[in-house]
């Protein structure tokens, strides 16, 4: 044989072309597998639908679904290659696997749209995903096991379960077997939904079907009952895994650890990780994040250090998770130099900081009196390409507006209009609402002229904080003009607004104006609720209006209109004030038909009034039945009735309820204790007190 002859060579089909491509996709290397398509196209020698299908898989694997998505729309028809089921399928896969259900539910409606010019009757997302399969059938494609999954679990993505449900049944119906991936989609759609009870009907659905569960399955099943508070039957769960032959996997006892540690179950939650150690199933950093936080959130700082301490021990690395929850339990507990050594060990061990990271140690300083640390902060976070969040500095100046820190309020404000943010409605409101709890109304107004300069429109609780501010003060003018303005511009006040300028209107002694002003509110369709008649009812009181209070009551009662216990503690006064004793005694003595419960405030009142009324008796049997009924007697409500038994001359009875004072190491207020001294040194005061009981 002549060398120059060589080896015969054979030429590749493009079956084996198509072959190669797969083989390449299997082994999770889409290049090789584009560019043995790319070389077929150039021999010449002709593609099929398995070729284009092999290519589609490889787009897909590369995350090109744009691409793939061209080539089933434009690319097969122009090759002569009829998309069939296999198709579809990856497509659909792709999508649901990459969150784009959407994409998956519209794939073929745009297909129809393409080919024939017959767009199907599609109304909102939910029913294109119940059209997907018909649209299949009417094309004449049977949708096999892989696109039902697909359809049902960009549905269950989409939280549209009575369709997936639907789609399940056909699926049976078409004598489609369903397999584990199609229930654990239905199982993580129930429970994105909260309905963990149909989880659980799914998952026994599934066990019928002679299936046997995965421990994806057992894990979809327990994380959907911890997410709900049903610990117990998840445990019952995660027991079950090991009777039917299975081992618990590390996201086994990751959730239901974590379900344990929401829960504050710390003994179930240490007995859990030790079974799980003595298993032989190694704790990553995972386990390590859960125990770490659930001590944290509870305040048990100390516990949390020692966990951290051991993971490092038995050699699993903190993260950024692991930091940022340290260093934010750190900060909640106001050691913010623990805080920042921890951040410093953080960034020694190469961990970078996330936002939230800086945002925990930023919200610890401005809570604890770290300004300038918090602005270091702000600017170092920025030269690390990190954006501070207007929605986590709004919620700082929220916080400190509320303390009353309007001042440390306005320096982040400043801050965050230095470095770029834009404040909206919520951060200038929250500034308003500042100013006007510490009366600094001026400031307030201030506040309000460049918001409205900056083109951002003040909503009704911007305004509401100012007609409050101004209310507050008493006045209640310049409240009244804010609330105008506000109605002149077309902004419905709340109800809230209405109960602050009512209640405004009854301080200043105008009832005429506060009645109108009530009966306004009703005939402009404002909900009333029962703070709003307890102003009233309040209001009509203090303003030596009590008949008006009365047949108010009468009437709320007539109209079934549910009241609260303020309610009752305010006709109690209104009844004592008009000397209807009785009419007293009888509201205290329905208060449990009511379905209400007496406050300390209830019985103070009660107490002090039967004592003015001169019937001390029945006030001693009122603070038993109060003990009996297990409260607990405040400061406020013992001096009150050791004043009104001493202004009674009572002193006896009055020594009863100061032994309680000094039991309960309560403070003597001063003019109980002023009382007391100028009874006992007023001469001959000793021979007419009542000494009896």
């Amino acid at each position: 044989m002549s060398r120059a002859a060589g080896p015969k060579v054979l030429s590749l089909s493009f079956h084996t072309y198509s072959i190669l491509m797969g083989c390449c996709t299997r082994a999770c290397h889409p290049g090789l597998a584009l560019a043995f398509f790319g070389r077929l196209l150039r021999t010449g020698l002709g593609v099929s639908v398995t070729t284009f299908n092999n290519l589609l898989k490889s787009l897909c694997l590369a995350k090109r679904t744009d691409d793939a998505l061209d080539v089933l729309l434009h690319r097969m028809p122009e090759f002569g290659c009829v998309p069939d089921v296999v198709s579809y399928s990856i497509l659909m896969k792709s999508f649901c696997d990459s969150r784009e259900s959407r994409r998956a539910l519209e794939l073929l409606q745009r297909m129809a749209e393409k080919g024939s010019g017959c767009s199907p009757d599609v109304e909102g997302e939910v029913d294109k995903g119940c059209d997907l399969i018909n649209e299949m059938m009417q094309q004449g494609i049977s949708p096999n096991l892989v696109t039902y999954n697909s359809s049902i679990d960009a549905l269950c993505k989409a939280r549209a379960m009575d369709k997936a449900e639907v789609v399940l049944r056909q699926m049976v119906h078409k004598g489609v077997q369903p397999n584990n991936r199609t229930y654990n989609c239905l199982i993580y759609g129930y429970s994105s939904r909260g309905e963990w009870n149909e989880a659980v009907k799914i998952f026994k659905e599934m066990t019928r079907w002679g299936l046997l569960p995965d421990i994806a399955t057992w894990n979809s099943l327990m994380a959907s009952l911890c997410k709900h508070g049903k610990i117990k039957e998840a445990r019952d769960v995660f027991d079950s895994i090991a009777t039917k032959g299975q081992e618990p996997d590390t996201v086994s006892y990751l959730i239901l650890l974590d379900g344990y540690a929401t829960e504050g179950c710390f003994v179930d939650m240490t007995d859990l990780f030790n079974l799980m150690l003595g298993d032989g199933v190694a704790p990553d950093v995972r386990i390590f994040n859960v125990l770490i936080k659930g001590y944290a959130k509870c305040g048990m700082l100390d516990r949390a250090m020692i966990i951290f301490s051991e993971m490092r021990q038995q050699g699993a690395k903190p993260d950024v998770v692991t930091y940022s929850t340290v260093i934010a339990a750190h900060c909640r507990m106001a050691k913010m130099d623990e805080a920042m050594e921890i951040f410093n060990e953080m960034i020694d061990q190469g961990v970078a900081p996330s936002i939230a990271t800086y945002q925990c140690l930023i919200q610890g300083f401005c809570t604890h009196s770290g300004l300038l640390k918090a602005k270091e902060l702000v600017f170092e976070m920025m030269s690390k390409g990190m954006r501070p969040d207007i929605v986590h500095l709004t919620s700082i100046i929220n916080s400190l507006c509320k303390e009353g820190r309007v001042v440390d309020a306005q320096d982040i404000f400043d801050l965050l209009v230095s470095i770029g943010l834009h404040p909206d409605v919520f951060v200038y409101g929250s500034l308003v609402d500042g100013y006007c709890l510490v009366g600094k109304m001026e400031k307030a107004l201030r506040v309000f002229d460049a918001m409205v300069s900056a083109g951002i429109e003040a909503d009704v609780v911007v305004y509401g904080a100012l007609v409050n501010g101004y209310c507050k003060l008493g006045r209640i003018d310049d409240g009244l003009t804010v609330f105008r303005e506000m109605v002149h511009k077309g902004i419905k006040p709340s109800t809230f607004m209405y109960n602050i300028v009512l209640d405004g209107l009854f301080r200043a002694g105008r009832t005429v104006s506060a009645k109108e002003g009530f009966h306004e509110m009703i005939e402009s369709g404002i909900s009333v609720g029962t703070d709003t008649y307890n102003t009233v009812l309040s209001g009509l009181c203090k303003n030596n209006c009590p008949d008006e209070a009365i047949a108010l009551f009468k009437k709320l009662q007539a109209m079934n209109v549910k009241i609260n216990i303020v309610t009752i503690n305010i006709m109690i006064t209104v009844m004592f004030k008009t000397r209807r004793t009785e009419g007293a005694k009888y509201l205290f003595a329905s208060i449990p038909a009511s379905g209400l419960v007496p406050s300390v405030e209830t019985y103070d009142l009660m107490m002090t009034n039967l004592i003015k009324e001169g019937l001390p008796e029945e006030a001693d049997d009122v603070f038993s039945s109060m003990e009996n009924a297990g409260f607990d007697p405040n400061s406020r409500l013992l001096n009150h009735v050791v004043r009104a038994l001493l202004e009674k001359h009572e002193i006896v009875r009055a020594g009863t309820y100061l032994s309680k004072i000094d039991e309960r190491n309560f403070v003597l207020e001063v003019s109980t204790a002023t009382l007391l001294i100028n009874l006992f040194s007023s001469k001959g005061t000793c021979g007419t007190d009542k000494i009896s009981p």
